[in-house]
């Protein structure tokens, strides 16, 4: 009997501490990343220098995951690397408090805590996967249920902003974002101190290589990065798309609500849909969801109702295909490779899409409206299916990837 409850999996407090980090620094994102272009334009920005600011996450993706994922796989103390970067980042966040801040001071400002926030997700996945893991397989449901508390933390948040900043403007978006990053860096001392074993010799130290070299692998990593180019749309364009075709911030925040709904709903059930469909099957038809949703979003946006269903689409553009991606990640980059495995995951994935969607998007915006965008995103949706149905193809004869 005792084996049994053993194998059964961590406790409730073992799994709460990472569950409050994920709902508290979604909490923050689920107010910064779809009010912060809201908050540029009413301080009189231009297009193109709110795509470029709001770009910046993306930027520093591209070098600080994987800088704080091979430092905490080298030092193995992801837990305090973790309460650093949250407390910098706080500090950082009072620049935003400046009065009439200029376009170079809020990209330093941006640029600098974003170095210290992008790799906080890596480094907590990584600390947390002997949590969600049962006889060396990802368990989706563990995953999950930690996964859910991030959701009801953006939940929370992306709706009480919109009804405040709706109600009383957008001059209170540095004290939401100072307020938020308190309670991430509240949550990171809540977490266990653990402290993974250090390499004693330099052969100890494994090289992501021979794993970057597996055909397979490549073929995720494309579709990752198409997948997350048209997702960029979202992250960086939403918010303005719908207010330029005049919905307020209230149906503004209904509308990302209504995603993250349906995102915890999927992270709560997923363990009984996964099993539908092989792991590289999910990522064809998140992806197909992708190109429809998009596509969709350009020709008929106008349409509130039409807009309401295809955001309970964001249960397969962004949920499922988040959890796939991060169970792959696991199976390719095991153990001592894990921590530049998330690190990889999320510069790939969120740091080189990120800057070019950004970026790209706002000159294709500026010359032929925000429309467009999503048009192009629609493309970059059907080359990340095209890239999921080649990985399928190769990994048929793999088990528990089929």
């Amino acid at each position: 009997m005792s084996d049994a409850r053993r194998s059964a999996g961590p406790s409730l407090r073992q799994l709460l501490p990472f569950g409050a980090l994920s709902a508290s620094y979604f909490a923050h994102i689920g107010f910064f990343n779809p009010y912060l272009p809201l908050w540029l334009k009413e301080l009189g920005l231009p297009l193109v220098a709110i795509s470029l600011l709001t770009s910046a996450q993306s930027a520093t993706r591209l070098f600080a995951p994987y800088a704080w994922g091979a430092l905490s796989d080298r030092l193995g103390e992801r837990v305090r690397l973790m309460r650093y970067s949250a407390s910098v980042a706080l500090v950082l966040s009072l620049g935003l408090w400046r009065d009439s801040p200029s376009v170079l001071w809020l990209a330093g400002v941006l640029l600098l805590m974003f170095s210290h926030t992008s790799a906080m997700m890596p480094m907590s996945e990584a600390a947390m996967a002997h949590l969600v893991s049962q006889g060396g397989q990802f368990d989706a449901r563990r995953y999950g249920r930690v996964r859910l508390c991030g959701s009801l933390g953006f939940l929370l948040t992306v709706f009480l902003a919109g009804s405040w900043f709706e109600q009383r403007g957008m001059h209170d978006f540095p004290a939401w974002t100072v307020l938020t990053l308190l309670a991430v860096v509240g949550s990171t001392w809540c977490l266990p101190d653990q402290r993974e074993a250090k390499p004693t010799t330099r052969h100890e130290h494994l090289s992501v290589g021979p794993v970057l070299r597996q055909p397979e692998v490549r073929w995720f990593f494309l579709s990752l990065f198409f997948h997350v180019l048209a997702h960029v749309s979202l992250y960086v364009f939403f918010s303005l798309y719908l207010d330029s075709l005049g919905y307020s911030k209230a149906v503004i925040g209904l509308l990302w609500a209504v995603s993250v709904i349906v995102e915890v709903v999927w992270f709560f059930t997923q363990s009984r849909w996964l099993p539908a469909l092989p792991l590289t099957g999910w990522l064809a038809l998140c992806g197909a969801a992708m190109a429809l949703r998009m596509g969709l979003t350009a020709w008929g946006a106008g349409s509130l109702l039409l807009l309401l269903a295809l955001q309970c689409l964001h249960a397969l553009t962004f949920a499922a295909h988040h959890t796939v991606c991060i169970a792959l990640i696991s199976h390719y980059f095991p153990a001592r490779l894990r921590g530049r495995g998330q690190a990889l995951f999320t510069v790939i994935g969120y740091g080189v899409s990120g800057v070019l969607g950004g970026l790209g998007g706002g000159y294709l915006a500026k010359g032929w409206g925000l429309v467009s965008v999503y048009w192009a995103a629609g493309g970059a949706a059907l080359l990340a299916t095209a890239c999921a149905l080649s990985l399928w193809h190769l990994a048929r004869p793999r088990a528990g990837l089929t």
